[in-house]
């Protein structure tokens, strides 16, 4: 993509009302723009991040063996009075009414949808298990939205579903989507810790908080130190197989406490000198709830033995739009954000310091050109202006690449290559510079 064809509108100074990193970082960098209280507009640059990171969250669903699916913002009230959560939820639900005077809201979960499907769908225990997701807009009519996307109104979430026949298939659907989550941190370039933490609203007895690193994260994480040497990537998984081992050994190592930051079980569970306490921010909660929603509604099959058995549950939250945040504030610098490889908005900036000079035209244009036949994602900076101000607002965008190309170089066919996480510059050809890059 040509800078000159699209639409960035960055901003020099920091936003007065932006409080935190991301928020700050978002508004500059023209990834968004406040539409109201809580809600934002996606523009280009944020937009192609809140799509990267819905394929590899897409990815690791697909693999753990769930099916996607979407079901609709607004819900009838009818299935949350029946589950109970209609009047329980609070002043965070948005009740409407249509024209016909029905009582409607809008979602910002769906257990009763979910349930009221799989109910009239699945008759009999050979049908089950079922673990089925979708990423779709949320909304909670938060009290005090703030921190720009970390805290609004409406959001992004990948939310999945299971179902079960009992508990011991229920704590195997658990156990994908715990494994599911890790690798989908990990993919993102993130360390994530997984926390015991209680249920909330969502309700049920056994739920998980996954935490990444961040001096701005609003819990408190004591883990043990070795968690942060650890590749979950390398570790490989079999779905169809017992995942118990595997989870419960990953729960050992971070040893992470629960949402009340008691530090007292941790300080009995692993040696001082591998004690790590650190903040983090919360992007993914998983729950098992057991029968909470499925005994409410009706949701039941028969049994081997013709009886009626009523279904297992759990469901399986990824913030989408949040980790954007999330990410920024785990990776970026006083200049701008360091996007990780994989969510990167483009993987390269090629910037051309000169666009009258036509050395450098003829050159950014066979570099920009090339990188898009070799598939790699580009935003070519041909726009005349002042070299300090394009290679501010590359800072700023934080593309893991940036291809620098000046008279001097552009002379001689050599462009200067520049990572963005590590600052390191070199001069190159332009072939062993795009080898690199592509590599």
């Amino acid at each position: 993509m040509r800078l000159s064809e699209y639409f960035l509108p960055t901003l020099k100074e920091n936003p007065s009302e932006a409080q935190i990193a991301s928020h700050r970082l978002m508004l500059r960098a023209g990834m968004i723009r406040q539409s109201s209280a809580g809600i934002y507009s996606w523009l280009p640059l944020g937009e192609r991040v809140l799509k990267k990171i819905s394929e590899i969250v897409r990815s690791e669903q697909n693999i753990a063996g769930a099916q996607e699916m979407l079901m609709p913002t607004i819900q009838p009230a009818d299935i949350w009075k029946e589950s109970g959560r209609y009047d329980a939820y609070g002043p965070e639900l948005l009740r409407i009414r249509d024209r016909h005077n029905r009582d409607m809201l809008y979602g910002p979960t769906n257990e009763e949808q979910i349930t009221e499907i799989i109910r009239s769908c699945v008759k009999s225990y050979r049908d089950l298990p079922k673990l089925l997701y979708h990423i779709q807009w949320k909304f909670r009519d938060e009290v005090r939205p703030r921190f720009g996307i970390m805290r609004g109104r409406e959001f992004l979430m990948k939310d999945c579903y299971s179902f079960d026949f009992n508990y011991g298939a229920a704590r195997r659907s658990y156990n994908k989507m715990f494994v599911a989550y890790l690798r989908t941190f990990a993919r993102m370039g993130l360390t994530a810790i997984p926390m015991r933490a209680k249920s909330g609203p969502i309700g049920g007895d056994m739920s998980h908080e996954f935490i990444i690193m961040a001096d701005t994260g609003e819990s408190q994480v004591f883990c043990h130190a070795d968690c942060f040497d650890y590749n979950v990537l390398e570790e490989l998984v079999d779905y169809q197989s017992d995942l118990e081992p595997l989870v419960s050994r990953w729960t050992d190592l971070y040893a992470a406490t629960d949402e009340q930051h008691d530090s007292s079980e941790f300080e009995r569970s692993v040696p001082p000198d591998k004690r790590c306490e650190a903040r983090g921010i919360e992007v993914g909660h998983i729950f098992y709830f057991g029968t909470k929603y499925s005994e409410a509604m009706g949701a039941f099959v028969s049994g081997p033995d013709g009886g009626r058995v009523t279904m297992e549950m759990g469901s399986y939250g990824i913030g989408v739009s949040r980790l954007v945040g999330a990410i920024i504030e785990a990776n970026h610098d006083d200049d701008g954000i360091i996007w990780p490889d994989s969510v990167a908005p483009f993987r390269v900036g090629v910037v051309n310091l000169k666009p009258e000079d036509q050395k450098c035209n003829v050159l950014g244009g066979e570099v920009y050109e090339k990188l898009r036949t070799n598939g790699i994602d580009t935003l070519y900076e041909d726009r005349e202006g002042r070299a300090g101000v394009k290679f501010a607002n590359m800072d700023l965008i934080g593309l893991p690449w940036q291809l620098i190309i000046g008279p001097r170089g552009a002379a001689g066919g050599r462009v200067e290559l520049k990572s963005r996480k590590t600052g390191q510059r070199d001069e190159l050809s332009m072939e062993d510079a795009i080898k690199r890059v592509i590599a």
